[in-house]
């Protein structure tokens, strides 16, 4: 299945069983966040789809917003933690691997702010999926770690739902 398939499906599922659009969206933000499946989800188009399904009305935006904090959280979350299990060895995973400079600008980039990386990096394509595990890796506190996630996570949801929501709601008034 290509990528302009998944979104279709996605969308079309999302249209047809409202209910589940937090739990959907929970998903997608999940597998964005996560370090490995970050790079095989097509996640941002999916999410700005699902902002112009909560434009048009059929979907709520606060608990698909929230579904997707919560996703975002737990990608992040996971991905920190392998980093701080795995430490140094984390780097000879598979794609850190394949990547090494990519894995040391986001060494660098964590060394260099501390939490404010997670909360940044959380906004920057390829930084999203590295930056947590990297973090995890150079140990950065816990509670720092998730004091950044938890609330870029909220500012990263609202950001990629609230565009589609209110393009579609001023189109629909003009």
């Amino acid at each position: 299945m290509d990528f302009e398939s998944l979104r279709t499906t996605v969308l079309d599922f999302l249209r047809d069983h409202q209910a589940w659009a937090p739990v959907i969206t929970g998903i997608i933000a999940f597998c964005e966040s996560l370090a490995v499946l970050s790079l095989l989800v097509p996640a941002t188009v999916i999410l700005i789809g699902i902002g112009a399904l909560i434009g048009s009305g059929a979907i709520p935006f606060l608990p698909v917003m929230i579904g997707a904090a919560i996703g975002a959280i737990l990608g992040d979350w996971v991905s920190y933690e392998i980093g701080r299990y795995y430490k140094d060895g984390a780097k000879k995973l598979w794609p850190l691997s394949r990547y090494p400079e990519m894995v040391q600008k986001g060494e660098t980039f964590c060394q260099r702010w501390g939490a404010w990386a997670i909360f940044v990096g959380r906004f920057i394509g390829p930084a999203r999926a590295v930056v947590p595990l990297v973090a995890g890796v150079a140990l950065l506190p816990r509670f720092w770690f998730q004091l950044a996630n938890l609330s870029s996570a909220f500012v990263w949801a609202f950001v990629w739902l609230a565009p589609g929501a209110g393009l579609i709601d001023w189109l629909r008034r003009a």
